[in-house]
């Protein structure tokens, strides 16, 4: 087993030596681009380290490994486009660096990229990881329409928004686990339980992120702090809120939700306020502790050493140890 560094620093390098040299360029330069530009890489590193752990070769599955973030970095390219997004980790956007028509080309390209990726691997295996992938694909797209339906719904419901959740973040953390569990060609049983555990860390993850987003130190967490409710976004916290309160709170909950205030302070501080008073806040609390915990059941069920499922608790430690 290496250490979480190593497998970052594998995939890094892997990035870091992909030049597309293909015509026409305005089609494959933007992938260059976006590849480019970095991020965690954590799926991939997800993927070489569950090969190691099931006695695979971490080498074998840097293809699969490839594949998850080319998918990953796909997906971003049009959430932008959808979002209108100027900015992905501090730099410009695909669509506004170049156009739409190319962000929109570019995107599509890099789906049949990562599916390429799958040829490097004998058939059984090949057909593994292109079933699997192709379940993971569909349901992030179902995921990304689910969030986009919800911005003009009033009536999301809790088991709504988190099956939205596990599909538009949580199944590709997922996938990226059994695809390494799937290269090391361990038993159905573990490739299975590796999904679940990856799945509930994912949920775990966002639920987090809708808690840090409202509650996080701007210091630590890397990203504005309440944004989603600046932007409106009906998050688990909301959700919570919505539930719990009473009638007057919930009025005044409505109101600030379908307002955009040239100043945020004083809707941001009377918003996060309601999900104190109202019970929201511990109750978001609590689901990610229960998703992580769940996590943390699968691990007992794999047929693995003790000490390579102290590994990767040790990694959901470090997932979810994000500062408040």
């Amino acid at each position: 087993m290496l250490l979480l560094s190593d497998y970052q620093n594998i995939i890094t390098e892997e990035f870091s030596n992909l030049h597309i040299d293909k015509q026409p360029q305005n089609l494959y330069e933007p992938i260059d681009y976006i590849l480019s530009l970095g991020g965690k890489r954590i799926r991939p590193v997800l993927t070489l380290m569950a090969a190691d752990i099931f006695d695979g070769d971490h080498k074998k599955a840097i293809a699969a490994a490839k594949a998850v973030e080319m998918f990953h970095n796909f997906s971003l390219v049009h959430d932008d486009i959808m979002d209108d997004a100027p900015l992905r980790r501090g730099n410009e956007t695909v669509h506004e660096k170049w156009d739409l028509n190319t962000g929109i080309l570019s995107g599509d390209a890099m789906l049949i990229l990562a599916y390429q990726y799958f040829e490097n691997y004998e058939p059984k295996v090949f057909q593994a990881l292109a079933k699997l992938f192709s379940k993971t694909a569909l349901e992030v797209c179902e995921g990304q329409q689910y969030d986009v339906d919800f911005e003009t719904r009033d009536d999301v419901t809790i088991p709504e928004y988190l099956k939205m959740i596990e599909y538009k973040t949580a199944v590709l953390l997922g996938a990226a686990m059994k695809m390494g569990a799937i290269v090391a060609e361990t038993t159905e049983e573990n490739t299975n339980l590796i999904y679940n555990f990856g799945l509930n860390l994912g949920i775990a993850f966002q639920l987090q992120d809708d808690y840090l987003d409202a509650f996080g130190n701007p210091e630590t967490f890397g990203k504005q702090v309440g944004g989603d409710i600046i932007e409106n976004k009906k998050t688990y916290l909301y959700l919570k809120a919505m539930e719990f309160s009473n009638t007057e709170n919930k009025q005044q909950l409505l109101h600030l939700f379908s307002i955009q205030p040239q100043d945020n302070t004083d809707k941001i501080e009377s918003v996060k306020a309601i999900f104190n008073s109202s019970g929201a806040s511990q109750a978001t609390q609590e689901a990610i502790a229960k998703y992580t915990e769940m996590a943390y059941e699968t691990l007992e069920k794999m047929h693995l050493s003790d000490d390579k499922k102290m590994i990767l608790r040790l990694f959901g430690d470090k997932l979810m140890n994000r500062k408040v």
